[in-house]
């Protein structure tokens, strides 16, 4: 793999962190926002965002003069301030995504697979990004702060074709051939992460997100921060008992309307031909009831206001599921709760891919240097 082009990025101080994690959160903002929002002075805030504007970090946009008062300049991420690795393992396609520092997918690559065995995820892995790097010039590369990989735990409970996942450490394996650090999450709690890091929603301090793939998963968040637990497996929703249906996974999933059509959806549900409607919508019923159910203990048990709903699916496959969610839990009683709000996630498909990315960004990037 290529080593030599790999240079360390400046460790940058917490406010400087905290400055770019707002205008990430909030789009371009001028100085005067910034100093309010962090209760820096303005002194402080100037030399900060100069300082990050000459490493490549910031942008200084058009003047914007009002009516009174002085002109004020807003700020936003330089797209190629730094770069990011994202690696995302799925039941039949794996993907691996650069990512530049606001967020947009420059590069996409993709296969399908029978079923993810560590050996090939590890090769496409390493072929893919020393493909990516090529096409880099050595600033760019220099700037790669990591990977990241979204991987279900656990992959051996698959299925026996899945056993050598019991004996296999693909971060630390990768993390000996790339120049850069490599983190591992669960796939769900990364798309949890994404929609938090690079989501499109206003989204309240603590919320619940469930993530519909071939099998169902999920994330909590409290105070803003992912909460992973001690064995980094909190939100498993999938796993999560449904009165008289097993687990949320058997209900809530591709899978289970994949069985109900008797075949499998593409992975990229560009070619997704619409299920016929009566079982799609009788799938959703279901689906949204066991998701209700779920949403319905987490706010007993947490106090959330919001659940946001995203998954691999079409746009309209999401806001259906969405849709029965919010009918199933305006029936469910509620004495003692106050029903949370149900919307739709941001990122669909690509929740996963930019979630694994966001892994070595919230390394570097977020003012505690981490998600959780």
């Amino acid at each position: 793999m290529m080593k030599q082009d790999c240079t360390n990025l400046r460790e940058l101080s917490r406010n400087e962190r905290l400055v770019l994690s707002l205008i990430r959160r909030h789009g371009p903002l001028a100085r005067a926002a910034l100093a309010q929002r962090t209760g820096l002075s303005a002194q402080a805030i100037t030399n900060l965002t100069r300082k990050l504007i000459s490493d490549g970090f910031l942008d200084s946009g058009k003047v914007v003069r009002g009516k009174v008062g002085q002109p004020s300049t807003p700020l936003d991420l330089a797209p190629d301030g730094a770069w990011f690795l994202g690696l995302k393992l799925g039941r039949r396609l794996i993907e691996l995504a650069l990512v530049d520092f606001a967020g947009s997918v420059r590069i996409h690559r993709q296969e399908l697979c029978r079923f993810p065995h560590p050996d090939h995820v590890a090769t496409f892995a390493r072929q893919g990004a020393e493909a990516i790097m090529t096409t880099m010039s050595s600033e760019s590369r220099s700037r790669i702060s990591g990977m990241g990989i979204a991987a279900p735990f656990r992959l051996w409970d698959w299925g026996v074709e899945m056993g050598d996942w019991r004996e296999r450490d693909l971060r630390a394996e990768l993390a000996a051939d790339f120049p850069f650090p490599v983190f591992l999450e669960n796939d769900a709690s990364t798309a949890c992460a994404a929609e938090l890091v690079f989501g499109r929603s206003v989204l309240p301090e603590d919320f619940l997100h469930f993530y519909i793939a071939h099998f169902a998963g999920g994330g909590i968040v409290l105070d803003g921060k992912l909460r992973l637990g001690p064995n980094r497996n909190a939100g498993a929703l999938g796993s999560m008992p449904i009165a008289n249906s097993g687990q949320l996974l058997e209900v809530a999933s591709i899978a289970t309307l994949e069985s109900r059509i008797e075949t499998a959806l593409p992975r990229d549900f560009s070619g997704w031909m619409p299920p016929p409607p009566e079982i799609e919508a009788e799938w959703a019923r279901d689906a949204g009831r066991s998701l209700a159910f779920a949403a319905m203990s987490a706010v007993a048990l947490l106090d959330l206001s919001m659940v946001v709903i995203d998954g691999a699916v079409p746009p309209a496959t999401r806001a259906l599921l969405v849709e029965e969610t919010r009918r199933a839990i305006s029936e469910m009683p509620a004495a003692g709760i106050d029903r949370p709000e149900v919307v739709e996630g941001t990122l669909g498909n690509s929740a996963r891919t930019l979630g694994a990315a966001a892994l070595p960004l919230s390394h570097f990037f977020l003012p505690d240097g981490k998600l959780s």
